[in-house]
């Protein structure tokens, strides 16, 4: 009978183990499905044309330029190839500043035989409208019909994914936000922790111990909108007033409330690694006339390495993977980033700022799941990173 129960749980706990398995493998296929999705969409909104007039040279415009074109910042055909002539932007909603009401019909049944009309006669124009009002008997051209490519994305330097004709889904902006984020709390968590579980591990009474750690474990239970609500209030007017700055929605003051956040987390785990040591290695080196710190760090850092790196990899995977505290203090602007000191976005923020007002399906929806892939990937290269140190250290 006992036997039987043995084997009971040991079927149990396969069943689990795989059924968990193939749960975050459908997870990760799922996301990698979704994200691919965002290269079969087409550069310019789906649903829209844009056309420019029949004898225009120019056949090719990049996501990036209809933007710029959009914006006025291109303003001569000469800029993109063509002839030296200024560019005419129009617009559906501009229609009626060309046509009047008779012209465009009771019922506006006219309006792709204006809209053939306007491009053919104005030689400079570019003209943004939506696909259905596109005549039969087109006699213009139109260009930019090609899908958003991987270049578009992995590097793209801005992050505009609602702007008309041509979102911009640029991933260099969001992913610089995250790393420096990232990079600045491990800097400043790893030292700290590291040092203060090697005190509370191995210098610290048992009073101060038994003070100290569950006040710790206590750090690691509050809630992520709190340490955001403790950055914006305590955080980020400190960095605004010490370093003389407009904002002080900052990367620097994401980085110092990530890196608190990730501190009980690297304490907890590297502590307890610490304490796993064997009692009789510690006092061989110390009988072998080996002082405290010497033995603390040729013996019991090097045999508990495996539980610290452990700890680096929670550590970091706080850090990448926070949203909410990040959104409140680093000023949530998709810019690129120079020094800690620049208001910057993380992706994890931007997932969670922009996923419930995308579009199932839309370019955006699938735009915020590429954002997760890579989010997925940045953190599984950094666990692999730090465990190939780790058993390089250990050989």
């Amino acid at each position: 009978m006992k036997r039987f129960i043995e084997y009971l749980v040991e079927g149990a706990l396969k069943i689990s183990g795989s059924i968990t398995s193939i749960t975050i493998l459908l997870i990760i296929i799922f996301l990698f499905k979704e994200g691919s999705g965002l290269f079969k969409n087409p550069v310019v909104e789906e649903g829209y044309v844009l056309t420019v007039n029949r004898d225009n040279p120019v056949e090719h415009i990049t996501s990036f330029q209809i933007k710029e074109i959009y914006d006025e910042n291109i303003t001569n055909w000469k800029e993109l190839g063509g002839i030296d002539s200024p560019i005419l932007v129009f617009r559906f909603g501009d229609l009626e500043n060309y046509f009047s009401p008779e012209e465009l019909g009771q019922e506006y049944e006219n309006i792709p035989q204006c809209l053939n009309t306007l491009i053919n006669r104005e030689k400079n124009i570019i003209a943004f409208f939506p696909e259905l009002y596109l005549p039969k008997d087109f006699s213009g051209k139109q260009i930019a019909k090609e899908k958003i490519s991987p270049v578009d994305f992995f590097g793209g330097k801005e992050w505009y994914p609602t702007a008309q004709p041509a979102a911009q889904f640029g991933l260099i902006p969001l992913l610089l936000g995250t790393l420096w984020v990232s990079i600045g709390a491990i800097l400043l968590a790893l030292p700290f922790g590291i040092s203060v579980a090697i005190y509370m591990a191995e210098l610290a009474s048992k009073q101060m111990r038994s003070i100290l750690k569950p006040l710790i474990e206590l750090l690691a239970g509050i809630p992520s909108v709190v340490f955001g609500f403790f950055g914006l209030v305590v955080i980020v007017p400190l960095v605004q007033k010490t370093f003389n700055l407009p904002v002080g929605e900052t990367a620097l003051s994401g980085s110092i409330v990530l890196a608190i956040m990730a501190l009980p987390t690297i304490i907890t785990v590297a502590e307890d690694a610490l304490k796993n040591t064997p009692r009789a290695m510690k006092e061989a080196s110390l009988a072998l006339g080996a002082t405290q710190w010497q033995t603390i760090y040729k013996v019991v850092i090097p045999y508990s390495i495996s539980g610290i790196t452990s700890a680096i990899v929670l550590g970091v995977g706080r850090a990448v993977g926070e949203t909410m505290a990040v959104l409140m203090v680093t000023g949530n602007a998709a810019i690129i980033p120079h020094t800690l000191l620049e208001p910057v976005r993380t992706i994890p923020a931007t997932i969670a700022a922009e996923l419930g007002e995308a579009p199932s399906g839309g370019a955006h929806y699938q735009a915020l799941f590429a954002l997760g892939a890579i989010l997925f990937l940045i953190t599984l290269i950094l666990s692999i990173s730090v465990e190939y140190i780790s058993n390089k250290k250990n050989k």
